[in-house]
């Protein structure tokens, strides 16, 4: 066989190396595995544009935690769509604006109830009927982005928080591959604010904030991989050329892991990268993203078009009413436009093993995007499934070989 493209000789080395040679990190043994969810993607990579980091959490007796990283095709300058995986940091940022708001002398939490208008005075939300009690708070909005990963929930909070103060903060803590432009909502208008009203139980308005103008603009043009398929779907009409993602939401799968880090270990960051949160708050949306479906009463979501794993897709996506405690994942998924993503910290109490695993992967045969005709379940879903379940069992395997290792005493 003569092979004339570099980039498909390239490619094809690859797969050959990760198939043949001596495979020594994790990475490249889960990915030379035979099992048809992986083989399948392995041996089209480039048209799924996967990419994977796996850090692996170290303890050591009393020493500081130690984090040690692999990863697969990592490039922070090739664009991918991340969908609802940008919900996780809105929900953290909204915690902080509550705190910076607290601490100004503006007496309202994560429990006070507010309501949204328009800049002209018409409502756009005033309760939830999803809360026991018919309350609009930021802690509802954030429960339902965890379980349900609820648009209007993100869009809400996207809105209390403004453009500017999004991307400043993100840029304040280092993620520089981080860029949150729009809600997720049709025509929607991303550069001023909807107009909030916090009440007491009393129905006193604690605060009232008005309409915000954002300056930030979206700058995703120099990334490789901006524009998309060879054509897409606009207002029912098949616009054949690639869509144009320059100006969506961006997170590079560095920046995505990172995000999630400072949240459940927020210490292995200098204080000025961290998100100015208190430990109640870290307490609170660490419970809600490694929450089910089936472990809230409100919301509750307790139905047949919910389940268990239905918003995890690492080592359970591919089944349902598999779950048990003993492996807890705290997470975000993401899957909009043929891109499937997750950002987990995934925890095997039964075993102490503790690991971040983030992973996306494009699953669009047709080329054509916006057409609702993506492989979710048949191709996206099984690789991210079977990637996490192949991961946890090599580090388990390494664990119990570590055990059974023969110890020496003295000095060596």
């Amino acid at each position: 066989m003569i092979v004339k493209s570099p980039l498909l000789f390239t490619l094809l080395l690859g797969f050959v190396c990760i198939q043949c040679k001596d495979t020594n990190t994790i990475l490249e043994r889960v990915l030379s595995n035979t099992d048809p969810a992986i083989q399948t993607i392995v041996q089209q990579l480039e048209k799924h544009e996967v990419q994977i980091l796996l850090t692996e959490v170290i303890k050591l007796d009393e020493a500081p935690l130690d984090f040690k990283s692999t990863s697969f095709q990592l490039n922070n300058d090739l664009y991918f769509y991340p969908a609802s995986t940008v919900k996780l940091p809105i929900a953290a940022l909204a915690l902080q604006k509550l705190r910076e708001l607290n601490s100004s002398g503006i007496p309202i939490d994560a429990e006070t109830q507010f309501e949204i208008r328009d800049r002209e005075g018409a409502p756009i939300q005033l309760d939830d009927a999803s809360h026991s009690e018919g309350k609009l708070t930021i802690a509802h909005l954030i429960k339902k982005i965890f379980l349900v990963s609820d648009n209007d929930a993100y869009n809400y909070l996207f809105d209390f928080l403004g453009r500017d103060y999004i991307n400043a903060s993100l840029q304040k803590m280092g993620l520089q591959h981080t860029q949150i432009f729009h809600k997720f909502l049709a025509d929607a208008d991303n550069e001023k604010t909807w107009e909030y009203t916090f009440f007491s139980n009393s129905g006193e308005t604690l605060y009232h904030q008005q309409s915000l103008s954002s300056q930030w603009k979206a700058n995703n043009s120099n990334l490789k991989g901006v524009r998309k398929g060879k054509g897409f779907n606009s207002k029912g009409t098949l616009v054949e050329s690639p869509m144009n993602f320059s100006e969506k939401n961006r997170i590079a799968i560095l920046d995505l892991e990172g995000i999630l880090r400072r949240l459940i270990f927020p210490e292995s960051y200098p204080p000025s990268n961290r998100f100015s949160l208190e430990t109640a708050d870290y307490d609170f949306l660490r419970f809600w993203m490694s929450r089910t479906t089936l472990e809230s009463s409100s919301p509750n979501y307790n139905d047949a078009d919910h389940w268990d794993s239905y918003g995890k897709f690492f080592i359970y996506g591919d089944k349902e009413g598999e779950m048990t405690d003993e492996i807890r994942i705290y997470n975000k998924v993401g899957y909009a436009y043929g891109t499937l993503t997750d950002v987990a910290y995934i925890h095997d109490k039964a075993n102490d093993i503790s690991f971040f695993l983030t992973a996306t992967i494009l699953v669009n045969e047709n080329e054509i995007f916006n057409d609702d005709t993506y492989e979710f379940d048949s191709l996206g879903i099984p690789f991210l499934a079977t990637l996490g379940r192949l991961v946890l069992e090599d580090l388990r395997m390494q664990k119990i070989s570590v055990l059974k290792a023969p110890r020496r005493l003295g000095v060596d």
